[in-house]
């Protein structure tokens, strides 16, 4: 059996220093962040201790610096291990292949790279495969979410299920059931719009879709 690692100043250094120098993602303990926090928490309570000692200042500024520099590590650590992670998802998203090794990712490593692989293979679907069958890529804008509430921010939403049709008649800018905006359109305008949306114009014959031959 593999001796589990003890989190210390030393072994974060060591670990950053294999991620730096080895080009696959290295593999860390299933417990890692929880390690690392309860690391950072006893070194914070000595941190707060020293306060009340006898040569309190030096003491204090030397964890200070150390807590700082262990912070340092932390991070550069995550971002070494971000940029693997969306490497090995872009991967993923190319190939569609199942021999992608996914087992250096820890558990909450994997749900980044579900989310980025999924996201990416959006994206191919939306932009790459619809302008592959000559159609124009859509992507609809939607609002950012509070950051506040614990959510991220989404740039893009990808509508996958769109239809191709043509403007039988003009029509002015009006809203869709999403309070996004749409034209105004021209008679013989072809556009790439949502399918309720397209739907909506052609139960009103405003327009009709364009069949794939």
């Amino acid at each position: 059996m593999t001796q589990k690692v003890v989190i210390t100043y030393e072994t974060l250094f060591e670990l950053l220093q294999r991620e730096r120098e080895r080009t696959e993602l290295q593999r860390l303990e299933p417990s890692f962040f929880g390690d690392v926090v309860c690391y950072i928490q006893e070194k914070k309570k000595v941190f707060d201790a020293k306060s009340d000692s006898l040569f309190a200042h030096d003491e204090r500024k030397k964890s200070e610096k150390q807590l700082e520099n262990i912070y340092k590590i932390i991070k550069e650590l995550y971002e070494r291990r971000e940029k693997k992670i969306i490497m090995i998802a872009l991967d993923k998203s190319r190939t569609k292949s199942n021999l992608i090794d996914t087992t250096a990712l820890l558990k909450e490593e994997k749900v980044v790279f579900d989310a980025v692989t999924s996201l990416l293979d959006k994206y191919r679907d939306a932009v790459l495969y619809s302008v592959l069958n000559e159609k124009m890529p859509f992507m609809q804008p939607i609002e950012a979410k509070n950051p506040v509430d614990g959510e991220f921010k989404t740039a893009f939403e990808l509508k996958k299920s769109a239809k191709l049709i043509r403007f039988m008649h003009p029509v002015p800018k009006f809203v869709g059931p999403e309070l996004e905006e749409y034209g105004p359109y021209e008679g013989e305008d072809i556009a790439n719009l949502p399918a309720e949306v397209a739907d909506v114009l052609i139960s009103k014959e405003k327009a009709e879709e364009i069949k794939e031959e």
